[in-house]
């Protein structure tokens, strides 16, 4: 059990690098399939663009924010695979529209 917790330390340590240290961030939205918006910001690190927060509001209109603070729940968890703004089918939006859902 002590590795699992050392596990969830670091990766958790790595997203709080990552937001507190940014200076540029990018935000997207993205529909899924069944209805729902994700909301997304991501910064650059090593050559790729990392998810830092994310917020999904389903088609029911439930909120589910994930980040360095709230890695995972029974809803979902934050992404660990990189985006790239070219090939996923994301929407850019402004860093107020992507904060406006995020303090919702």
């Amino acid at each position: 059990m002590a590795d699992l917790e050392r596990i969830a330390a670091e990766i958790m340590a790595y997203y709080r690098a990552l937001d507190e240290g940014a200076t540029l961030r990018s935000h997207f939205r993205h529909a899924d399939e069944e209805g729902g918006l994700w909301y997304i910001e991501a910064v650059p690190d090593r050559s790729e663009l990392i998810v830092i927060k994310q917020a999904e509001l389903t088609s029911a209109g439930e909120l589910h924010r994930y980040s360095w603070e709230h890695l995972e729940d029974k809803h979902g968890f934050l992404t660990d695979q990189a985006i790239d703004p070219d090939e996923d089918p994301l929407e850019s939006i402004s860093a107020e529209e992507f904060q406006r859902v995020w303090d919702r």
